[in-house]
């Protein structure tokens, strides 16, 4: 979604209904949230169509896959190849995320990995790409904080209300 404050206060309860009850159906949420069920449904697939829902697969571990090794590889690349490098990157299955950054690097590679020699071999993968001049390897050691967006959401949902209140009735 491309509007700085796209999503209101109660898309941002129905999210965090999600995000408590994945699997919840839309009578579900619409009850819990004391919505109607076309409204939850309306809601849900404006989201979807605007990009505020992102894809299942970020609910997959890559350990699950057999990849128990996650590592950022930065990279300076051609600038002027930028579109080429993050195409070929794509041909790479064990790379996840490209980030495409500012600063001394360009691009911030995440990378999964069966062992430390598939590491190796994946590493090497992406410094043969054309126009890839140079490449960092980092190894994650844990996962400090997991991706969340749940405190975003909650204060979403809590600025909502306190609109209302403040508007009055």
């Amino acid at each position: 979604m491309n509007s700085k404050r796209a999503l209101d206060a109660t898309d941002a309860r129905i999210l965090l209904a999600l995000a408590t009850e994945p699997r919840a159906t839309v009578v579900a949420l619409a009850e819990r949230l004391g919505l109607s069920r076309n409204t939850v449904q309306a809601r849900l697939a404006r989201m979807e169509r605007g990009g505020a829902l992102g894809s299942f697969e970020r609910r997959i571990t890559p350990d699950a896959l057999g990849y128990p090794l996650t590592a950022f590889v930065t990279a300076r690349v051609d600038q002027h190849r930028l579109a080429e490098v993050s195409q070929a990157l794509t041909g790479i299955a064990e790379v996840v995320e490209v980030f495409g950054l500012s600063g001394e690097t360009d691009l911030l590679v995440r990378v999964v990995a069966a062992d430390a020699e598939d590491l190796y071999r994946i590493a090497g993968q992406i410094l043969a790409i054309p126009d890839v001049e140079r490449t960092t390897t980092a190894l994650a050691m844990r996962e400090l904080v997991p991706h969340r967006l749940t405190p975003l959401l909650r204060r979403a949902a809590m600025d909502g209300s306190r609109q209302q209140d403040d508007e009055g009735p």
